[in-house]
């Protein structure tokens, strides 16, 4: 990726991340959360810069489910940069084919099971409609023409390489304007082709994300109690079968495996913070009471032993956040 080829500059801000725990905070911002899947290869990195009416920003994301709030009253696009871009959003599986687009406010949820490039592009409520987003608060997947796409893609690569050598250039406003109106007017081109039909908003995948919201929603009111697949498909009126395939499709794992990841994430959120608390009062407050089988998932999740990381955070003040 172009990534190693920028340098920062005055109209290019460019950050890199090889640590989970000094990503939180950036990720807090954005109102996001994110569990990651693969904390011993986690790396990170954006470039973010701003046009006349237009934020452009270009992520190196890393394996993970992501939840956050999008709030863009003036709209946002966000585009896949390479070929191999590969995540799901409730359960919808996404591809380098399409773009995503968003105007108004909506949460949402995604699975990226492997580094993903993409570019996140912010449009100001100022900017005139030129009639791209026909509905409110509501996400919806498009098909790209490749060459439109590929011509969209290599326009923002473009702008952020001019940014990073020849910042000057976007310090007169009628050249950044000049910019900026050649992206626009690649968006014109990609926003005439056909919406993707009813796989944009399957009624199969919105029923799997309700599914999987209850259980969030049920780990959070229940920390500490031990939970079951019978009881938990019970309490929602539906078959194991059912609670389990709504999982595996909108969060790519077993139910047992995506609670344990929520609580084993959650446990070392508190081992950060923690003062005087012990590791095994965190790992029972969030529903570990055998300690070995915990330390076990501990550290083969995050490859170091949960009294290194309580270690760390009392030597440090390390900050942590809830994924």
């Amino acid at each position: 990726m172009f990534f190693d080829a920028l340098a920062p500059s005055s109209a290019l801000q460019l950050t890199r991340f090889t640590d989970i725990d000094a990503f939180r905070p950036a990720e807090s911002l954005e109102d996001s959360r994110s569990i990651p899947l693969d904390v011993a290869n986690f790396a990170a990195a954006r470039a973010i810069v701003n046009l006349p009416a237009c934020r452009i920003i270009v992520a190196r994301s890393f394996a993970r489910i992501l939840e956050t709030t999008y709030r863009a009253p003036g709209g946002m696009v966000i585009l896949p940069m390479s070929d191999d871009l590969c995540a799901s959003s409730n359960g919808v599986e996404l591809d380098a084919r399409f773009f995503v687009a968003l105007r108004g406010n909506h949460h949402c949820h995604f699975v990226e099971p492997k580094v993903n490039h993409h570019a996140l592009i912010m449009f100001s409520p100022a900017l005139r409609d030129r009639g791209w987003f026909d509905r409110a608060d509501a996400l919806w997947v498009r098909i790209a023409d490749p060459a439109t796409h590929l011509h969209a893609r290599q326009l923002v690569q473009d702008i952020l390489r001019t940014a990073s050598v020849q910042p000057h250039m976007f310090e007169t406003t009628e050249v950044a304007a000049h910019l900026q109106e050649g992206l626009l007017l690649a968006f014109d081109d990609l926003f005439r082709m056909t919406p993707l039909p009813d796989r944009g908003a399957p009624s199969a995948g919105a029923r799997s994300a309700r599914l999987v919201q209850q259980i969030d929603e049920y780990v959070r009111a229940y920390p500490t109690a031990p939970i079951y697949t019978a009881d938990l498909a019970d309490e929602f009126g539906v078959s194991i079968r059912t609670l389990g395939g709504a999982v595996a499709k909108v969060r790519g794992m077993s139910l047992h495996q995506y609670i344990r990841l929520k609580r084993l994430w959650a446990t070392r959120t508190q081992l950060l913070r923690s003062g005087g608390a012990s590791v095994a009062s965190c790992a029972r407050a969030h529903g570990f009471h055998h300690l070995g089988e915990f330390a076990a998932a501990y550290r083969a999740t995050f490859h170091e032993a949960p009294s290194d990381t309580l270690a760390r955070a009392r030597q440090t003040g390390c900050p942590g956040r809830l994924a």
